[in-house]
């Protein structure tokens, strides 16, 4: 493959064609649970050298067809699902778009912003507030992670409640198609009725049909108002009851309700002794609300008040706290976000990214714990997640004093059927948020329909005949 090498080396320049040294932040996923090897990481600078680095690649493995070659699109390598990093054959080529960060318009009249794929979500954020504007997607990753890997897996985060996944603040997208042909759909229409919906194609396909190399971002006004505030609730159906009572006091204002399980938060504390985590050793749940007011503070807190009144009288919580500035509010959510890096401190863990309707988690949660700890006594369960809309990371650690890692791997499989069992009997999915990657496509076939994955092959097979974009991810091979 030397003589594909040295073209694309002409393409994006020698700097930017990577095949030693150390490539660990490319070829490892962020969790580090896999370490692949690829033949080339390339960096391409612009759309015009993607679509010419594609097309040389689909015209070699046309050529070359047991050559084994495809490519595997990268951003910013946030994801848990092991969808962005290459194999260990040695023939995929890693095609990283970090270079491709530029902010190429901001549309005010039409609240629109259109970036590079390569664009980190956090400086979308920023350059979105700088025009006095917002861009609602929040997640733990956002200082780190890519618009074109929101896309790609559709990232969901702690708006959705309100906004809608990564595809309902999308209006357009350019992309490079496995041809190496370039579907300009950059358009800031919120109406366009003029055939397929092209675009809500390739979102959540992670990279499996093409590759976005830039998207045109929906944006908001700024409110006037942002509260916090941090409930403790007896039980998870007494959140599923707040959350009721949240949505009729704050309606369209409330934009955020996550729900952390009593050992998720004694792990923050455990392994961030910094933090303050409030009113989590005697509830069995604590709550995180968000109040993104239109009108005014004053207006936002006495929402508020009047919501935890409600609830406290009608005994769902039993105490409750509303951040009193920017500070303490960054703090309680500091507190939500570092779960996840305090388990990882904890040990090897089985991750879940499941949904369920909201009126069905407290019985999925009470059915799957009891399975769980009568399969394997002493099992930790850290539950945590975007309660507001059906979204549960259901993590399973090793029961105290067992190794991580010989837990992950004799039981991850049992653990998995156990929880996904589970969560098609109370009418859910297996993936709401992280996408299926390499590490959930296999279980395709077990949980989705066969007529679904019929049509998912389909549309793969006319679309990438070659199978040259991000193999065996999603898509259950053929």
């Amino acid at each position: 493959m030397q003589s594909l090498l040295r073209e694309l080396e002409a393409i994006v320049g020698n700097a930017h064609v990577l095949t030693d040294g150390d490539l660990r932040a490319w070829t490892q996923d962020w969790r580090k649970r896999t370490h692949g090897k690829a033949l080339a990481v390339l960096r391409p600078g612009n759309t015009d050298e993607v679509a010419r680095v594609v097309k040389a690649c689909a015209k070699f493995r046309a050529e070359h067809p047991a050559c084994g070659l495809s490519l595997v699109p990268q951003g910013g390598n946030t994801g848990l699902v092991v969808g962005s990093t290459p194999d260990d054959s040695g023939r995929q080529i890693v095609l990283s778009l970090q270079r491709m960060n530029a902010v190429r318009g901001v549309d005010g009249a039409n609240l629109t912003m259109t970036v590079d794929a390569g664009c980190i979500l956090q400086a979308v954020q920023e350059r979105a507030q700088a025009e006095g504007l917002w861009y609602p997607l929040s997640l733990a990753a956002e200082g780190t992670c890519t618009i074109g890997g929101n896309l790609g897996t559709n990232a969901g985060g702690t708006q959705v409640l309100r906004f809608g996944n990564a595809r309902e603040l999308c209006l357009g997208l350019e992309v490079v198609t496995p041809q190496g042909d370039v579907w300009e759909g950059l358009s800031g229409l919120r109406k366009d009725n003029t055939g397929y919906d092209l675009k809500n194609l390739y979102i959540g396909a992670e990279g499996t049909l093409g590759i976005i190399t830039a998207a045109t971002l929906k944006l908001y006004p700024l409110p006037k108002a942002q509260l916090t505030a941090w409930a403790a609730v007896t039980s998870l159906e007494a959140a599923v009851t707040l959350l009721g009572l949240a949505q009729q006091h704050l309606s369209a204002s409330l934009t955020g309700f996550e729900v952390m399980g009593q050992f998720a938060l004694a792990l923050v504390a455990k392994h961030f002794a910094t933090l303050r985590v409030p009113l989590y050793e005697h509830s069995a749940f604590c709550v995180l609300l968000e109040n993104a007011d239109a009108e005014s503070e004053a207006h936002a807190r006495q929402q508020f008040e009047g919501l935890l009144e409600a609830a406290m009288a009608q005994g769902c919580v039993t105490n409750a706290v509303v951040a009193g500035s920017l500070a303490q509010a960054q703090a309680l959510w500091q507190v939500r976000e570092s779960i996840p890096l305090a388990q990882a401190q904890e040990g090897l863990n089985i991750k879940h990214d499941i949904s369920v309707p909201v009126s069905a988690m407290a019985a999925f949660v009470k059915a799957t714990d009891a399975q769980l700890a009568q399969a394997i006594p002493g099992v930790r369960l850290v539950n945590f997640g975007h309660l507001g809309d059906g979204n549960l990371h259901y993590n399973v650690q090793a029961p105290n004093g067992h190794d991580a890692a010989a837990f992950l791997r004799e039981q991850e499989p049992r653990v998995n059927q156990i929880v996904f069992d589970s969560v098609m009997a109370h009418g859910g999915s297996i993936s709401a948020e992280h996408g299926i990657g390499s590490l959930k496509v296999g279980h395709l076939a077990h949980y989705k329909s066969p007529v679904a994955l019929g049509t998912m092959r389909a549309i793969k097979q006319a679309l990438d005949p070659l199978n040259l974009m991000n193999p065996g991810r999603v898509v259950p091979e053929w």
